[in-house]
């Protein structure tokens, strides 16, 4: 498993034990992580500020003695990484170059000395008062220094390392907490990773503050941000340093260091770099910076194949997490039920109609139009639900839709489709016992016909119920339930669809509606177009026709998301899944996603308005934009080339 053939980087973030002023301890702790970096396949490590020497050393900075050991500690370090360590390090140093003294750091690897990068903004107030020993990058008038027999480049306004898989930069401390951090412009030219090497100390709440500055920095650049600060064995004469480590990626924290340690500090993340790229190259505001003085630098990377991820694949993409879920899931049915509001306060309308066959599609969009209708103030009896009996319903869907209807206070009507669709049979010359295609949508058509003219009747809206997997997969009947006029489900995959019934069954309902939508949510997806077994159930199951919801939502999280190949997508999905479903049915059902997701975006070309509600939408109005008669034969020939290699 080589993790950057699949887009990803491993770096780490590192904060060892150290003695101020002694270089030779230092180094010995940095080499002791850098072995354990290596033995865990790490490729990009980055250690503190002013690492070999320790932060907070004073007026020691001036001391001669002090700077030419800390070169030759450098010097050192580069001969063990030749010999022992096939990564790429950045650690922090004084380094004078000509008469000033720079804190800078270095980014070295078994090919030598890469790269040095000076700090931008040097600190000057009560608590890190750096301008009494070190100058600005800006200082700087040589693009190079002498390191033993080494010319290195040195970049007053920063350099972007280019690597085989990931392009990486670094700022200093300081330089994130200012108003206009150098990681803005490296990040704009092309820098994947942002790593920052850091001295911060800790005040009651500061944490707190610093965490939101990485998790934003790597927000706005579209980055992954390594954050590394000195730690045990800083001096705590006057400030104390808990040795914080962050790894962000895109907003995201991904790994966290246990501060106060009195043990070194490694944590480890593999960043997607794929993701990170794919989401710069939608943002057409992402141009690169005019400015041509940004130096680039090539360096080797060695590929890896590691044992373990240090990352988790989430198989629920499109469902919050449990500390998250009442705000998200909150912030999702207000977005729904005040664009319904909104369509109705706008055309008027003060009725509203919906098809209820008591499945779970059906009974949230009539939960968003009761909502809808309360913050309007209009009265719920201006409800009308209608059930429409055919062919294939059964006893329990049936019962819940005329339960909902009931508990909810809204109109209720029933009228079965099974005489005017045996009707329509006859007219069209189709044998009634032939159970194909037209046999079920002229079901699915009945019903929309009902549903629009009643709505003709009553002077309403139609509310649609379909949801953005069934759009996704085509599963629906082309002017049946396809159609409506404002479809209020329309962006909610099926997945979030159960989880938010399920949260509004437990937050919002009484007991007696919460049993109903619980065993709502306990029924089998169907469209109950063919008849029910003998036993009276469910015959026509849609995951077995299509596939689990669950695949379907992941595939389609990752190919609108992050814009994944088929290879990608098959791989993160055995890995999201492990355990619960084969490789061989992955590639099975991811098969046929691809097919129904290229041959029926003519239905998603048409659909109705209807609001949209997280990062993925199908609208043709909106985030997706694609021609009907694109072929899916790339796609599908690249997946077929990974699973028969």
């Amino acid at each position: 498993m080589d993790i950057n053939d699949f887009g990803f980087l491993r770096v780490a973030a590192a904060s060892p034990t150290l003695r101020v002023a002694d270089c030779d301890y230092n180094i010995r702790e940095i080499k002791s992580v850098l072995e354990h970096a290596g033995r865990e396949s790490v490729q990009i490590v980055c250690f503190p500020e002013l690492s070999i020497t320790g932060y907070s050393c004073g007026d020691l900075f001036f001391q001669e003695a002090l700077q030419r050991r800390a070169v030759a500690a450098l010097a050192e370090l580069v001969a063990f990484m030749k010999e022992e360590a096939s990564l790429i390090a950045i650690v922090g140093l004084p380094l004078r170059i000509k008469s000033s003294l720079f804190n800078v750091a270095a980014v070295i690897s078994a090919e030598g000395i890469l790269g040095v990068v000076p700090k931008t903004n040097i600190p000057n107030d009560r608590e890190f008062y750096e301008k009494r020993w070190f100058a600005a990058a800006a200082d700087l008038s040589d693009f190079s220094v002498e390191i033993g027999d080494e010319a290195v480049p040195v970049a007053s306004e920063g350099m972007v390392f280019r690597t085989p898989f990931a392009n990486f930069a670094i700022e200093i401390c300081e330089d994130l907490w200012s108003p206009n951090p150098p990681s803005s412009s490296l990040a704009l030219q092309g820098a994947d990773i942002l790593f920052n090497l850091s001295a911060s100390n800790e005040l009651v709440g500061k944490h707190r503050y610093r965490k939101s500055l990485v998790l934003q920095q790597s927000a706005r650049c579209n980055a992954a941000y390594v954050y590394a600060s000195a730690g045990w064995g800083e001096s705590t004469t006057d400030l104390v340093f808990s040795g914080a480590c962050l790894i962000a990626e895109n907003g995201s924290l991904l790994a966290e260091s246990k501060r106060f340690s009195t043990e070194s500090e490694l944590i480890i993340a593999d960043i997607d770099i794929d993701a990170l790229r794919h989401d710069r190259i939608k943002n057409t505001n992402y141009l690169a910076a005019a400015s041509g003085t940004i130096t680039e630098t090539d360096c080797n990377l060695p590929s890896v194949t590691p044992d373990q991820w240090y990352r988790t694949f989430n198989p629920y993409p499109f469902i919050p997490s449990e500390d998250t879920a009442e705000e998200h899931l909150s912030e999702l049915f207000l977005i729904q039920t005040n664009g319904l509001a909104k369509r109705l306060q706008h055309t008027g309308v003060t009725t509203a109609v919906l098809g209820i066959s008591g499945g779970l599609d059906s009974t949230l969009a009539l939960l968003v139009t009761i909502k809808a209708f309360d913050t309007l103030g209009l009265p719920r009896e201006n409800i009308h639900g209608i059930t429409m009996p055919g062919f294939g319903t059964t006893k329990r869907t049936y019962h819940n839709a005329v339960e909902l209807m009931k508990s909810a206070g809204v109109t209720m009507k029933e009228i079965s489709i099974v005489d005017a669709v045996t009707t329509h049979f006859k007219d069209i010359g189709h044998d009634i016992n032939l159970h194909d295609v037209t046999y079920e949508n002229s079901q699915a058509r009945e019903r929309t016909q009902i549903l629009m003219d009643y709505a003709n009747k009553t002077g309403g809206l139609v509310v649609g119920t379909g949801n953005m997997s069934e759009l996704a997969l085509g599963w629906a009947t082309y002017n049946g339930d396809h159609m409506s006029m404002y479809a209020v489900n329309a962006s909610v995959p099926k997945t979030l669809v159960a989880t938010l019934v399920r949260w509004i069954a437990d937050n919002r309902m009484d007991e007696p509606a919460r049993r109903t939508l619980l065993d709502v949510l306990d029924t089998p997806f169907s469209p109950e177009l063919l008849p029910a077994d003998k036993d009276g159930n469910i015959a026509q199951k849609t995951e077995h026709f299509v596939g689990p919801y669950v695949l379907h939502d992941f595939f389609l999280h990752r190919m609108l998301r992050y814009g994944d190949s088929p290879k990608r997508i098959f791989f993160l999905t055995c890995q999201a899944f492990n355990g619960i479903y084969s490789a061989d049915e992955i590639g099975q059902w991811l098969r046929v996603f691809y097919k129904r997701f290229f041959t029926q975006q003519f239905k998603r070309s048409c659909i109705p308005d209807g609001p949209k509600v997280g990062s993925v939408n199908l609208s043709p109005r909106g985030d997706w934009r694609m021609p009907s008669d694109a072929m899916a034969d790339t796609w599908l020939k690249e997946l077929e080339d990974y699973l028969n290699r």
